[in-house]
């Protein structure tokens, strides 16, 4: 859009702040978001491009009970898996890298360390640390949760396209002084999900994503990732 139908001084100022304000949050309060919230929320995110105006989202919004629900039996099956001898579930996509490599090895075992540092979990507390990683799919206790299909047949293109529409529907709730944590944990759980939600073969989940109000007290919520400097990842050419 043009200046004159958009901006104002201190639009710039203001899409930066919920830019950098964004962070993954890991404890919830209980405050509920009304319905029609969420709903113009995901209205203002599917202004994302798409190509060939495709819009290759889909969004499952559970509150309440279906909420709960989901969570029970997600959680019964993560327990089961952390028996001796249980077979490893299948991710509806690979997500990580098979092979890691620097500088992605370094900053994800940083993430975790820190994490865990402020949660007060030592090296080799794996009770500690699967307790935390089962809260993922409490959605961290947040009053909604979100989960976000495909459908099987769009290529690595629509991917990118989703990308876009998860980072409209976080940057919109910070607008509005919500919070959001994107989870890939629940990929793999797709089974489960396409069971409980009714989900269409010809889709596959992408990831869920907690959406609530921030709670301050918890020390998790202290949690601010390092970015690398522009050196690092950019290069500018003008000859």
């Amino acid at each position: 859009m043009s200046k004159q139908t958009f901006e104002t001084p201190s639009t710039p100022q203001a899409v930066d702040a919920v830019i950098v304000s964004r962070r993954s949050i890991r404890a919830f309060l209980p405050t509920p978001v009304a319905q029609q919230e969420i709903a113009r929320i995901l209205e203002v995110a599917a202004r994302a491009p798409s190509g060939a105006n495709m819009q290759p989202w889909k969004v499952y919004v559970l509150s309440g009970e279906a909420r709960l629900r989901l969570s029970r039996r997600i959680l019964d099956a993560y327990a089961a898996q952390k028996v001796p001898g249980a077979p490893a579930r299948t991710a509806s996509y690979t997500y990580y890298p098979r092979q890691w490599t620097a500088p992605f090895i370094a900053r994800r075992r940083k993430i975790g360390l820190d994490l865990y540092q402020l949660l007060g979990l030592e090296r080799g507390d794996t009770a500690g640390m699967a307790a935390q990683h089962g809260r993922n799919f409490q959605f961290f206790d947040a009053p909604v949760g979100l989960i976000f299909t495909i459908e099987r047949v769009l290529e690595q293109g629509s991917w990118l396209d989703y990308g876009m529409f998860l980072q409209n529907i976080m940057l919109a709730a910070r607008a509005r002084g919500l919070d959001t944590c994107p989870q890939a944990a629940f990929i793999h759980y797709h089974d489960i999900i396409g069971a409980e939600l009714g989900v269409a073969a010809s889709e596959m989940v992408v990831c869920g994503m907690a959406l609530g109000y921030a709670d301050p007290d918890k020390i998790e919520n202290r949690l601010h990732t390092e970015r690398e400097p522009l050196a690092g990842f950019v290069q500018f050419m003008d000859k």
